[in-house]
């Protein structure tokens, strides 16, 4: 699998929703250990949680619940299988500035998918992020 330092290298990252990422990350640095991977304005902060990561998200943005994204080596060919198994998804794949192209689909209990293919080794400076410790 391709790396990006856009993105966390877990195969798969659970995405949780909160009020204040900010805040949030600082008290799960504080707790847990847990450390600050990337800071996408004030709206998203990856973290780095001892071998794992996690991404924490703004309530009320784009993905106001939990879900989970997992990275996979060829996100078209994912797709087309989820499609073709009848799938409820949330728009074709798309190449984002971070250098990964995802889509997202909802499964059979209503919890959202993001499945992600790094296309591209982007720093984050180039496209805004605000990196921590990678």
């Amino acid at each position: 699998m391709k790396s990006n330092a856009s993105m966390p290298s877990s195969a798969v990252i659970p995405q949780l929703p909160y009020a204040s990422v900010t805040e949030a990350a600082a008290w799960l640095e504080r707790v847990f250990g847990f450390s600050s991977r990337l800071a996408i304005g004030e709206h998203r902060i990856q973290m780095n949680a001892s071998e794992g990561h996690v991404v924490l998200t703004r309530v009320g943005g784009p993905a106001s619940r939990s879900s989970v994204m997992v990275r996979v080596v060829d996100v078209d060919a994912h797709h087309a299988r989820a499609v073709a198994e009848g799938a409820q998804v949330i728009g074709a794949p798309q190449t984002f500035p971070y250098g990964e192209r995802q889509y997202t689909a909802i499964d059979c209990g209503g919890h959202a998918w993001t499945f992600s293919q790094s296309v591209d080794d982007v720093p984050p400076e180039s496209w805004g992020g605000t990196p921590g410790r990678l």
